[in-house]
């Protein structure tokens, strides 16, 4: 009985050292992330196979993983940056990234578990800068919001290449100019929806006058027209015509045929 505890104590402490290292040759993936395998033994990081995938993994107790986020990703900045003529400007945009998942390997050996501060953020801001810097502000504040939009994203892109970060989409979601160059751009910008709208209502008169020139011309020569086709023949013709329609009524009517000027005479209603 006594030679127990002596034969236990070495069972225990195999045991002990077995689950100390079955814990650490097992790894789990979760969803969204991909894992870099550091082959203390075996060259360092392993940039040449893929990078373990979602799920649970076996490794030697004495290698590590790297685990990183692989899905799309989203990083918020706020920037001041200055315009073609050197003033301020507040720029918020959104960034739309994830690293590459074929070289997360020499990612993870190149530029480390903290990319994002070594090389997206670098890269989203000067593209920023070189950007806003071809602009002056009334463009910055009225209408090449999505111009700058795509030129950062492109310009972001160019920085990028060979850096292993995939770009999906730069949003700029605001651009804040100084309070008093604001206010001049909206003073400028009602003066010239003014301006437009008089000249609106200018072209309208215009038009309208023209219309009514043109319609009293048309009636003039439509009376003229009218007048030098109306010789005496016609008007006695027309003169008959009407008599002998007023004639046709039931009224009692004496007509005289020959009158001074040869027109038919109705006398009398009784």
């Amino acid at each position: 009985m006594d030679r127990l505890p002596k034969i236990g104590l070495p069972i225990l402490f195999v045991v002990i050292v077995l689950i100390i290292l079955i814990a650490k040759s097992t790894v789990t993936i979760n969803s969204g992330e991909a894992g870099v395998l550091y082959q203390t033994f075996g060259g360092g990081v392993v940039t040449d196979e893929e990078p373990l995938g979602e799920g649970f993994h076996v490794v030697a107790p004495w290698n590590r993983v790297f685990v990183y986020e692989v899905r799309q990703q989203s990083l918020d900045e706020k920037m001041q940056v200055l315009s073609s003529n050197g003033l301020e400007i507040n720029l918020d945009a959104t960034v739309w990234f994830q690293p590459s998942y074929s070289n997360l390997g020499k990612l993870h050996q190149e530029r480390g578990e903290d990319y994002i501060q070594r090389v997206l953020q670098p890269a989203i801001r000067s593209a920023a800068r070189s950007v806003v810097g071809r602009y002056i502000p009334e463009q910055l504040y009225a209408s090449k919001r999505e111009a700058i939009q795509r030129e950062i994203f492109e310009e972001t892109q160019i920085l990028l290449q060979n850096q292993y970060v995939q770009i999906n989409e730069v949003l700029v979601r605001d651009v804040s100019l100084p309070p008093t160059i604001k206010d001049a751009i909206e003073r400028k910008l009602r003066q010239e929806q003014e301006s437009l709208e008089y000249v609106f209502r200018l072209t309208k008169a215009e038009q309208e006058a023209e219309r009514q020139r043109i319609e009293s011309e048309g009636k003039a020569r439509a009376n003229q027209i009218l007048s030098a086709s109306l010789n005496d023949q016609i008007l006695k013709e027309k003169g008959i015509q009407a008599t002998l329609e007023l004639s046709k009524s039931p009224n009692a009517k004496v007509v005289v045929i020959g009158g001074g000027d040869g027109m038919p005479l109705i006398l009398g209603d009784n």
